[in-house]
């Protein structure tokens, strides 16, 4: 099963071609919709009349060689290791998924591409189940355990809103992939494809656009503290500067003498307001 293309399966019933075609309509579709999402929430509007201000409050130029290398940080940062999330399980959680959806897409694009009636496929078709797999692990840890804190937030896992959309499709086309690829069964393909074509139609309705629109807007945030701009926010200064303290005496007294290392806040304790 692991060395084996699963969509050679469908070739009495399926072309590759019809296959191929419908992995393009799917990825004109996610195309679609990111275009649409930005037009119609407005957020590019809104990130490059941002970005305009923040050029003109810029109180210094940021060279060529320094934005390649923000660049490159937003890269193996926010995208690649995703280390804005503080807590180290969602961060997990996220990054199986991720790096699983990845593999699950590359390696079925790849086998109904390059290998519709091959008896060989290489590696693919493990790094296929291997990819579906990790979304599950991940997924579902996010969603019955992380995303379903009732400690926290009083939800149930059952109680859904419309920015689940992308997770619960994501979570059945993965899992009914496996399914299939176990049992053979066309029932469970088909629901395999009725949710992976959910999954990427429903773009201006799920998270999916906020995929690409992120590792933009965290380019640009590291940008404005670059050249000082700093998002049209007022520079504090270093709050530890014992000449910004001498000016503003309310800062040791209510922040400490360390305002960055002020301790743990809110997250000193365990949250029990359920």
């Amino acid at each position: 099963m692991l060395d084996a293309n699963p969509f050679n399966d469908l070739l009495g019933i399926l072309t590759p071609e019809v296959m191929q075609m419908y992995i393009i309509a799917m990825f004109l579709a996610v195309i679609g919709g990111v275009i649409f999402d930005t037009i119609h929430k407005k957020s590019a509007k809104y990130f490059f009349e941002n970005a305009q201000k923040a050029e003109k409050a810029a109180k210094r130029t940021v060279s060529s060689s320094e934005r390649t290398s923000l660049l490159i940080s937003t890269v193996t940062s926010e995208v690649l290791t995703s280390s804005e999330f503080a807590n180290p399980q969602r961060r997990l959680s996220h990054l199986l998924t991720m790096y699983g959806f990845i593999l699950f897409v590359v390696s079925t694009v790849i086998m109904i591409f390059g290998y519709a009636g091959s008896a060989e496929a290489g590696i693919w078709p493990m790094l296929w189940h291997l990819g579906a797999l990790m979304v599950c692990v991940g997924g579902y840890w996010f969603w019955f355990a992380i995303r379903c804190d009732v400690n926290s937030e009083g939800k149930k896992w059952y109680k859904l809103v419309r920015a689940d959309l992308f997770v619960l499709s994501l979570l059945m086309t993965t899992t009914f992939a496996l399914l299939w690829s176990i049992t053979g069964s066309m029932l469970m393909f088909a629901i395999f494809i009725l949710a992976s074509t959910v999954l990427f139609t429903t773009v201006i309705w799920s998270k999916f656009a906020h995929m690409f629109f992120k590792p933009a807007a965290a380019y640009q945030k590291k940008i404005t503290k670059a050249d000082g701009s700093q998002e049209n926010l007022p520079d504090l200064g270093d709050l530890s500067d014992p000449a910004l303290q001498s000016r503003f005496p309310d800062i040791p007294e209510y922040m400490g003498k360390n305002p960055p290392n002020m301790g743990l806040g809110i997250k000193r304790e365990a949250p029990s307001h359920y």
